[in-house]
């Protein structure tokens, strides 16, 4: 029975569009994120509560105990020399024992019957103190019942001071009460957290090998059968890929336009293997079938078939693909506007958003005087390349791209930032110094080439690299047009 309905899942998702898997993952990725945070969160503000009220109960009656313990010492002290000096520490203790008594907690539904009666007592019993010990602070020293009047202050204190002393003692039990009610709560909460993050846990592994099977591998396996295309290789394996989505439809359709050139290619070659020069201008021509130009051509075709299917988001992708590659094929001049540099990679990056999802991020920041300035053909692409490849690809999270244009007098500045896993600082000084000999095989031939057109175009062209291991890197061009 489990069997069946995890083959009738597997089916749904297989038959699903690239469109809906998308959504599907980004949703229910964000579904535990959230719920995970949202139980966290009531949990803690749950128990930070109850602590809170434990301790601001315990801190109030110590208070008034402590205000009241004063009280007494003061009044005793001003009793006995009746100094300025005495009359204002006694003024200043009535003042605080009043305060804290005031700020007692007094709501029967929060703190209960019992610890109710007790500060009921003790408001009513010191409104009752504090009455006669003003009427006594205002006889004579000679007066017949002076003594018994102070005496009775004295163990009306007392009696206040046990009342303070009953309430924190009750505050205290009542909060390992309340403690011992949790205790449970605390314990279920945490085990049932990590049940749940064990189920999130296991659901985005099945994510994760789904797309690696079913997105990232066919993609792989494309990108390198079209190498072998590129390089006039036909034997190698025909890519696979399960479902009706986008996805299984492109690769699809590539293998079998692989297999009608190569049936093509082989039936020319024995047609004309006879007339050798005919035969070398046939091949020739086959050639350069196989080149930019005929993936475009090809490419295009693929769009038209995938807005006939209503593939929005396929034709999209491929619709960006034709462009780069109809920069690249109609680029000759050494030179090019900001702006259009900036849509090239706008185009590259949403390719690779698609491919990467969420894991990658990207934002620019440019000064719209620097848009018309002319800067070398093919500068940002590379090094935006080189980001995701070197530095936000073999990082789980993923990260964020940035790329900023700003002018500085005359001087113009670009720069193409990552979050990705930057570099060690030898690594980093290994560069920078094959940078300044010009060995593009130690700093990879993009950003070797791109260095040196900068330095021969403009004669206070400047390279700057920046990096910082588990951080990210920053390339900077610099230059003065």
């Amino acid at each position: 029975m489990e069997g069946r309905q995890g083959r009738k899942l597997h089916g749904i998702w297989m038959s699903c569009s690239l469109e809906r898997k998308v959504r599907w993952i980004t949703i229910s990725t964000a579904a535990v994120v959230i719920l995970s945070i949202t139980a966290v969160m009531l949990v803690a503000g749950y128990g930070m509560k109850g602590f809170g009220d434990l301790l601001m109960g315990n801190s109030r009656s110590l208070a008034f105990w402590s205000a009241m313990d004063a009280e007494s010492s003061s009044f005793q002290y001003y009793a006995g020399d009746r100094t300025p000096e005495n009359r204002e520490k006694y003024e200043m203790s009535c003042a605080r024992t009043r305060s804290a008594l005031k700020s007692l907690p007094f709501d029967y539904e929060e703190i209960g019957a019992d610890r109710y009666g007790v500060t009921w007592s003790i408001l009513n019993m010191y409104e009752n103190y504090a009455a006669a010990r003003d009427a006594f602070l205002e006889m004579e020293e000679g007066a017949p019942d002076y003594l018994d009047r102070l005496y009775t202050i004295y163990r009306v204190q007392g009696y206040l001071a046990t009342h303070a002393g009953r309430l924190e003692q009750m505050t205290v039990e009542s909060g390992n009460e309340r403690y011992e009610m949790q205790r449970p709560l605390f314990i279920i909460v945490p085990a049932v957290s990590i049940l749940w993050g064990a189920a999130a846990l296991l659901m985005v592994r099945w994510l994760n090998r789904s797309v690696q099977r079913n997105i990232v591998r066919p993609m792989v396996e494309l990108a390198e059968d079209s190498r072998r295309i590129g390089e006039n290789d036909f034997t190698g394996p025909d890519t696979h890929a399960e479902g009706g989505d986008e996805i299984a439809s492109l690769v699809r359709a590539f293998c079998t336009m692989k297999a009608s050139t190569r049936g093509y290619i082989e039936a020319l070659t024995e047609k004309h293997k006879m007339e050798k020069q005919l035969d070398e201008v046939r091949l020739q021509m086959l050639k350069n079938q196989i080149n930019p130009h005929f993936l475009f051509n090809t490419l295009n075709m693929i769009a038209s078939t995938a807005q006939i299917e209503d593939a929005a988001a396929t034709e999209k992708m491929i619709h960006a693909l034709s462009r780069l590659f109809r920069y690249n094929l109609k680029s000759t001049d050494s030179v090019m506007p900001l702006e259009r540099e900036l849509k090239v990679v706008q185009d590259y990056m949403y390719l690779q958003q698609m491919r990467f999802g969420q894991r990658i991020r990207y934002d620019t920041d440019c000064n719209q005087d620097t848009l018309e300035v002319l800067v070398p053909s093919f500068a940002l692409q590379p090094l935006v390349e080189n980001a995701i490849i070197h530095g936000i690809s073999p990082k789980g999270q993923g990260g964020r791209i940035h790329v900023r244009s700003w002018m500085e007098g005359r001087r113009i500045w670009i720069s193409v930032a990552d979050t990705g896993r930057g570099m060690a600082r030898e690594r980093l000084e290994e560069i920078r110094r094959a940078l300044a000999r010009g060995e593009e095989k130690a700093t990879g031939v993009g950003v070797g080439n791109i260095y040196r057109r900068v330095h021969g175009m403009y004669q206070d062209g400047e390279i700057f690299i920046y990096s910082s291991e588990g951080r990210g890197t920053v390339v900077q061009m610099a230059f003065t047009p």
